[in-house]
């Protein structure tokens, strides 16, 4: 009878455990918007750095600006979100820390003008990578873990390629893995919400 009903508590906890993965892929989803931004204004510091005035500002400006945007709709969409969740919270966290950390390396290392253009692209391309891997094995997502791959696949490429390679790369990786990827998640969120929250990302 022990042995009975430890099987059964194993399943439940299971259970429990893929329903809040499944839950972390929607919470995730409802994101999407957070990736398409970030991706726009990636763009949008790439081309003030190669064609603006006042270069050395691009990056710190636009991701501050990015930074305080994505505070202001995710405080306007607050009360439309569902509770958080345990997954959520720890995915959140992924993000908190690698975007903290990418700002401050980066912001230091332009200051002291120690990051030549390609390594630049390829520590972003690289912290992305550990973003996206960290929050995919945390989900199971198999999409987003694909982000991961062509994140790191992105760093390598810029490192070791010519300049114009490593511009190709990140272009085509943010791309891929900011626009593509966040419209990807707002049709699965949309569709899920469209189907009273079935929809499996």
């Amino acid at each position: 009878m022990p042995n009975e009903m430890s099987a059964k508590d194993l399943q439940d906890r299971l259970g429990l455990i893929e329903s809040m993965i499944v839950e972390g892929r929607h919470s995730t989803a409802r994101w999407g918007w957070c990736f398409v931004l970030w991706g726009v204004a990636f763009y949008v510091a790439m081309a003030w750095a190669e064609w603006g005035s006042h270069q050395a500002l691009s990056w710190p400006l636009t991701m501050i600006a990015a930074s305080v945007l994505t505070v202001i709709l995710a405080g306007s969409r607050a009360t439309r979100m569902h509770p958080g969740t345990t997954l959520g919270r720890a995915v959140s966290s992924v993000w908190i820390a690698v975007g903290v950390s990418m700002f401050v390396l980066l912001f230091v290392l332009g200051w002291e003008r120690l990051l030549e253009p390609p390594i630049f692209m390829g520590t972003v391309s690289g912290m992305l990578g550990a973003a996206n891997g960290a929050s995919s094995l945390i989900l199971k997502w198999r999409v987003q873990f694909a982000c991961a791959l062509l994140w790191w696949a992105t760093c390598i490429a810029c490192v070791m390629g010519t300049s114009p390679q490593s511009t190709a790369a990140l272009v085509a990786a943010i791309f891929l893995c900011q626009i593509v990827f966040g419209v990807y998640a707002m049709i699965v969120d949309a569709r899920r919400q469209k189907q009273g929250g079935m929809a499996h990302a």
